[in-house]
């Protein structure tokens, strides 16, 4: 049980929530989007080194669910937020809300879109400046995730995502969130696109050499994305990700002090 070491400042708060002198931060719900494409090959961003949270990572696309994102409005193809809600031990409409951050955030993040014209079908590219202005749109919330799809006559494929695992930010965090992780295929004919935003760097990465990489210090990766990426690394390719069956329990990692050092262990 070795686990990951802790900065000396996260280390002194890990020290006063363990003994009771400062309070956990509560749990915002998100979600994550593992986008794969064939090697396999995984998606990755660079969180900024100004970020509030996990500044310098590289992560997959996603983020907090936004309250418009439990919408009845959203319309929905595939798997209902009911047998979502059933897999991630969710209410209804928790699931209806992880599932539509799940699709708005990794179009907002990759410019990827995990949504068609009918429940067969989904959409074959999303460049230009029409969608660039929804894209930035939704980023500042002015424009919602409903509407959005509405005005093109779209519907969210909720049958494109497969789910993969359940991460708690541990509670020694200053910002915590509750995060499920979802997986998807990049749909025919679109492609992703270094958007901006809250990321400095983008890549396309096999998992086992984005897990090496961080093993020489070449790149930094939080817990649950180094464990999703080791377990990823054991496929030999996409389908048999998708083939693969995932039970989703929740996974919080926890502080632990070893011969004097306060580390981070997921056991």
């Amino acid at each position: 049980m070795t686990g990951f070491p802790l900065a000396a400042e996260l280390a002194a708060r890990a020290r006063d929530v363990i003994a009771g002198r400062v309070e956990p931060a509560p749990t915002r719900d998100a979600a994550t989007v593992v986008i794969l494409r064939d090697g396999p090959e995984v998606y990755l961003l660079r969180r900024k080194a100004t970020m509030a949270f996990a500044a310098g990572a590289y992560v997959f696309p996603g983020g907090s669910v936004d309250v418009r994102d439990t919408d009845h409005d959203v319309a929905w193809a595939g798997p209902s937020p009911a047998e979502w809600g059933a897999v991630f031990h969710a209410s209804e409409q928790v699931a209806r809300g992880l599932v539509c951050a799940a699709v708005r955030e990794t179009f907002e993040e990759s410019g990827v879109l995990l949504a068609g014209p009918g429940p067969d079908s989904v959409v074959s590219d999303t460049t230009g400046d029409d969608w660039e202005a929804d894209r930035l749109a939704l980023i500042d919330r002015s424009l919602a995730f409903a509407d959005f799809l509405a005005g093109r006559g779209l519907v969210l494929r909720s049958d494109l995502l497969k789910p993969w695992a359940h991460w708690i930010t541990p509670e020694i965090e200053p910002r915590r969130f509750d995060t499920r992780f979802f997986v998807a295929v990049l749909p025919e004919g679109q492609r992703t696109r270094d958007v901006g935003g809250e990321a400095d760097q983008v890549a396309w990465r096999r998992p086992a050499e984005a897990v090496e990489l961080a093993h020489q210090g070449e790149i930094f990766l939080l817990p649950p994305t180094y464990r999703t990426l080791t377990e990823l690394s054991a496929y030999g390719g996409v389908a048999d990700v998708l083939a693969a069956h995932r039970e989703i329990v929740p996974i919080m990692p926890r502080a632990v002090e070893i011969e004097g050092e306060m580390r981070l262990v997921t056991t």
